[in-house]
């Protein structure tokens, strides 16, 4: 350590006393005893200082070399390269926002939120990104700047990230593509971007991802599972549960406070036909939400009818295995429930009743019409 300090020392005295030549001379020198060595993160901080106060003096094209040897080397000093990652010309910050390690998050989202959008596709091609920097990427950036996120696998979106890139997919094929290929995306927001991206685009994405489709098409067309029918339309319990709940909606008793009533006294048919009756989703539909083990249209269906997490919780407690649920399970529930937004739940219910409507219709065309008399 001593050593060290008296040679950056020596070098602090040549920066003093030189000139510009000199002083460039003195840099890579410094950066080649920085990457020659093995030093303790305090020899590595005083060679920083050094090193950050020669970069200061010298020209565009030398900043940029200095940031390329930098950038890959896993203890070059924080303070070099932040400033370099600040640094407004893209060929000086660029190379340190793609590859250095030394830049934590707060770093990257400050440079993504003041800075020009090549520095922000820089940080697009990152190996990997963390939710709270896509998320600045995907409000900030450009086009060019989203579509290098969305097709960098090493990038990790939070609910609000994922849900804007949709939102930005809509009218740009391109991004849908990339974003529909995410094997991080969640089934309900895939659903969202393959009922707004273009026909060509849709088909395309569902052909290559038949799996996060099939819940739709389970939902919709099959037959309901064991527990529908033990409680099915087939019971006479099911037929005086229909006919209570009904009266309710009729008289306008029929909402949320009703439906976690229900829940809490473990009604099964009274809930089911009622969330039938308020969404306008079939009541298999709704069954299988209640039931399914992974929960997302049950979370979905609660949203998008405005209900509270005290309302959700009970639901989601109604169809639990022996109505439990641990500790852990219930806060991640609650986590994905607040991230939920409101419109999007509302928006892929849409997309489900459209599936179920569509397919009436084909059987309604493909039925044989009665003999004339």
């Amino acid at each position: 350590m001593n050593e060290t300090k008296s040679v950056l020392r020596d070098l602090e005295d040549a920066i003093a006393r030189g000139t510009a030549d000199s002083r460039e001379r003195a840099l890579w020198h410094a950066t080649d005893l920085l990457l020659a060595g093995r030093y303790c993160e305090e020899e590595i901080a005083t060679f920083g200082e050094v090193i950050s106060r020669l970069a200061d003096e010298i020209e565009v094209e030398a900043r940029a070399k200095l940031a390329d040897r930098l950038a890959r080397i896993e203890y070059s000093p924080a303070s070099v390269i932040r400033k370099l990652a600040f640094d407004d010309e893209i060929w000086v910050a660029g190379p340190v926002l793609r590859e250095s390690e030394r830049l934590d998050d707060a770093a990257l989202v400050e440079t993504a939120s003041t800075k020009s959008q090549a520095h922000l596709l820089a940080i697009a091609e990152r190996k990997t990104l963390s939710p709270a920097v896509t998320d600045v990427l995907a409000t900030h950036g450009d086009r060019a700047v989203a579509t290098a996120v969305a097709r960098n696998h090493g990038a990790r979106f939070s609910g609000a990230g994922f849900l804007h890139m949709v939102k930005r997919a809509e009218n740009d094929s391109i991004l849908a593509e990339h974003l529909g290929r995410r094997l991080d995306i969640p089934r309900h927001l895939f659903q969202q971007l393959i009922a707004k991206a273009s026909d060509d685009v849709g088909k395309r994405l569902a052909s290559e991802r038949p799996e996060l489709l099939g819940e739709i098409e389970s939902s919709v067309a099959n037959i309901a599972g064991d527990l529908q029918s033990k409680f099915g339309p087939g019971s006479r319990n099911y037929f005086v549960a229909k006919r209570t709940v009904t009266i309710q909606h009729r008289l306008g008793n029929l909402h949320e406070s009703t439906i976690a009533g229900y829940a809490t006294a473990h009604k099964v048919d009274e809930v089911t036909i009622g969330l039938s009756l308020l969404s306008g989703l079939p009541v298999d539909v709704v069954d299988r939400a209640l039931f399914d083990r992974n929960r997302e249209m049950l979370l979905m269906l609660a949203k998008a009818l405005g209900f509270s997490w005290d309302t959700m919780m009970a639901l989601a407690f109604l169809g639990a295995r022996e109505h439990k649920i641990t500790a852990g399970e219930l806060d991640e529930l609650e986590r994905d429930y607040a991230r939920l937004q409101t419109q999007t739940s509302r928006s892929v219910l849409e997309f489900y009743q459209s599936r179920k409507n569509a397919g009436k219709a084909a059987v309604s065309a493909h039925a044989p019409r009665a003999a004339a008399h």
